[in-house]
C-alpha cells in the first residue's frame, strides 16, 4: 500500500516537472519568436509534455524506490557512525549556509528564463559548502566558542583570576606504559585526561594484531584505560574528533594539543622532540621517574649486586631497585657477588640514568 502510495507521488512530481519544463520551453519559444502558437495549442502542448514524463516516472517508480530504499539505509548507517558533535556542526554549517544563499539570491529572481530556478541552485551549493566548512573547522569552532567566557573573564584582570588546567592528552605509548594510571592514583595529575579517537582506534589495531607481543600490550593498554576510567577520581574525556587531512597519530596529537591548548603526556622521545619545536607542552614520564630517584653524588658509597659483563672489558653491571643501572669498573670478577662500590660518576640522559663506580677494594 505504501509503495503504491509514493509512486502515485512520483508520478505526480514527474507531471509537475514536464509541466513545468514544457512551460519554460514555451516561454523560450515566444522570447525568441520562433513560431506563434494559440492558448489553446500552447496548453495541450504543456499537458501532452507533462502526461508524458508523468509516464515516464510511473514506469520508473519502482527504481527510485529501490534507490531511495538504499540511499536512506546509507545515510542512517553513516549518521550512526558518525559523532554527535560532527551532526551538529554539520547542522549548523548548512543553516549557515541556507542564510547566506537566501540573503543573495534573491537578487537573481529577475533574470529571464532562469531566475527562478538560480535561488534553488544556489540554496543547494551553499547549504553543501557550509557543512563541509563547518566540519573541516570543527575543532577551531570547539575552541571558539568554549573559550568566549574564559576569554571574557582573563581580560579582566583586576576583579578576576582564573586559574586554567591544561588538559592532559595521553598517547598511545603512555597508555600502554601503565605508570600514568599509578601516577594519576597519586593525584599528581589535575586536569581533565583527553583520550583521542584516533588513539583509541591504534590500541584496537594493535590489540589485534596477529603478533601476540603487541596483542598483549594493546590488550594492557586497554585495561590501564579502563582503570583510569572506572577507579580512578580523574575526568576522563574521549576526544572523538579526527584530523583526516593528517596521517601520522604523532602529529595528530600535536595538533589536537594546539586546538584544545592542553598538554601532552608521552614517554616517546621522537614525540617528545617534535612537540617542543611546535611549541606544545609535553609531561614526559620518564622524565618525571629521573626526577623523582634519589639523588647519588660521586664519592657515595652504596652496596649492589654484580649481575652480568658490561660492553667494556672488565667492566660488571648492577641494578638499583628502582632499575638504574650501575656500571662497576673492575667487577666483572665479582659477578653473582654482593660487593661495595663507590660512585665515581653519575650520566642523566632523557632516557635514564646511569651510574658509574668501583669496587671500594680498588
Amino acid at each position: 500500500m505504501v509503495n503504491k502510495v509514493i509512486r502515485i507521488v512520483i508520478t505526480i512530481i514527474g507531471f509537475a516537472i514536464g509541466f513545468q519544463v514544457m512551460l519554460l520551453a514555451l516561454y523560450f519559444n515566444n522570447y525568441i519568436g520562433f513560431f506563434h502558437l494559440d492558448y489553446v495549442p500552447t496548453l495541450m502542448i504543456q499537458l501532452s509534455g507533462a502526461l508524458i514524463t508523468g509516464i515516464i516516472f510511473y514506469f520508473l517508480s519502482s527504481r527510485i524506490i529501490d534507490a531511495g530504499t538504499k540511499a536512506k539505509e546509507w545515510i542512517e548507517s553513516r549518521l550512526q557512525k558518525t559523532p554527535m558533535s560532527d551532526i551538529l556542526y554539520a547542522f549548523a554549517g548548512v543553516l549557515m549556509g541556507l542564510l547566506v544563499a537566501n540573503l543573495f539570491s534573491r537578487a537573481f529572481l529577475s533574470i529571464p528564463w532562469i531566475g527562478g530556478f538560480i535561488p534553488v541552485v544556489f540554496n543547494v551549493v551553499m547549504a553543501y559548502m557550509g557543512a563541509s566548512i563547518a566540519l573541516k573547522k570543527k575543532e577551531e569552532l570547539s575552541s571558539l566558542i568554549s573559550s568566549p567566557i574564559g576569554t571574557f573573564q582573563k581580560k579582566k584582570k583586576s576583579t578576576t583570576v582564573i586559574n586554567w588546567v591544561k588538559p592532559k592528552i595521553l598517547d598511545t605509548s603512555v597508555i600502554i606504559d601503565g605508570r600514568i594510571a599509578d601516577i594519576c592514583k597519586t593525584g599528581f595529575i589535575e586536569g581533565t585526561l583527553v583520550i583521542p579517537g584516533f588513539v583509541l582506534e591504534e590500541l584496537r589495531h594493535i590489540a589485534d594484531s596477529s603478533d601476540s607481543l603487541k596483542r598483549n600490550r594493546g590488550r594492557r593498554g586497554l585495561d590501564i584505560l579502563n582503570k583510569i576510567q572506572k577507579e580512578l577520581d580523574i575526568e576522563v574525556e574521549i576526544y572523538e574528533g579526527d584530523f583526516e587531512d593528517i596521517a601520522e597519530v604523532d602529529s595528530k596529537l600535536v595538533k589536537l594539543a594546539q586546538v584544545l591548548d592542553g598538554s601532552i603526556i608521552t614517554n616517546d622521545f621522537n614525540l617528545n622532540k617534535v612537540a617542543e619545536f611546535q611549541k606544545v607542552q609535553v609531561l614526559n614520564i620518564n622524565e618525571l621517574a629521573n626526577a623523582v630517584k634519589p639523588v647519588v653524588i660521586p664519592g657515595e658509597e652504596m652496596v649492589v649486586q654484580v649481575i652480568k659483563d658490561g660492553k667494556e672489558t672488565g667492566q660488571g653491571v648492577a641494578y638499583l631497585d628502582d632499575g638504574t643501572m650501575i656500571v662497576v669498573d673492575g667487577g666483572k670478577k665479582h659477578i653473582g657477588e654482593t660487593i661495595g662500590v663507590l660512585v665515581t660518576s653519575v650520566l642523566q640522559t632523557a632516557a635514564g640514568r646511569m651510574i658509574f663506580a668501583k669496587p671500594k677494594s680498588l
